[in-house]
């Protein structure tokens, strides 16, 4: 699947580059599932990839290619894993009371975010992984996908940045406006 050179030298609006990793996505998906569907989100892209930039700098020979792309894929895997994990710590207990439910949901953004700036140093459209993440953990906990989004978005704001750490106080400030936009309740308002 790997594209000839001179297809990729000769291919100026990067189709053929498009073409691979859609094809190799593809593949990934149909062997191994959804989940694979992040291999080549790089750092580069706001993803949490070190090893692939974009096709045009990561695709060289073919067994190259192939090695590269199952450390990615790897890199992809334990991304997964790791916001997984973070997901059991930090979602509220089902029958915990709206402020205790305020203060999980705060806290949970708090390392969230912060966990996705440290994955993609902040790069370029860093927040859509942010985004997705946040998205991620309130349908864990038992959200629709619709309401977390919409929830999400409303926090954010477009506050977020491409190639700029947020701040401690505006990512404590979406943490918050997500928690008491979710539970009527402000932990810290109402102790």
């Amino acid at each position: 699947m790997v594209p000839p050179e001179a297809d990729r030298a000769a291919c100026p609006d990067r189709m053929a580059g498009f073409r691979f990793t859609y094809e190799v996505t593809a593949l990934l998906v149909s062997r191994y599932g959804r989940w694979t569907c992040g291999w080549d989100q790089s750092v580069h892209h706001g993803g949490p990839v070190e090893s692939w930039c974009c096709a045009s700098d990561s695709v060289g020979e073919a067994q190259e290619t192939a090695e590269r792309v199952v450390t990615c894929l790897l890199e992809w895997r334990d991304w997964l894993e790791d916001v997984a994990e973070r997901f059991e710590r930090l979602a509220p207990h089902p029958d915990a009371s709206a402020e205790d439910q305020s203060w999980h949901l705060e806290r949970a953004v708090t390392r969230l975010v912060t966990a996705v700036v440290s994955s993609t140093h902040a790069s370029s459209s860093w927040y859509g992984l942010c985004e997705t993440t946040l998205t991620w953990f309130l349908t864990s906990t038992g959200m629709s996908s619709e309401e977390a989004q919409k929830a999400v978005e409303v926090a954010i704001g477009g506050r977020f940045k491409s190639h700029v750490a947020p701040a401690p106080t505006l990512i404590d400030t979406v943490g918050e406006d997500l928690a008491i936009r979710l539970t009527g309740r402000g932990f810290y308002r109402e102790r």
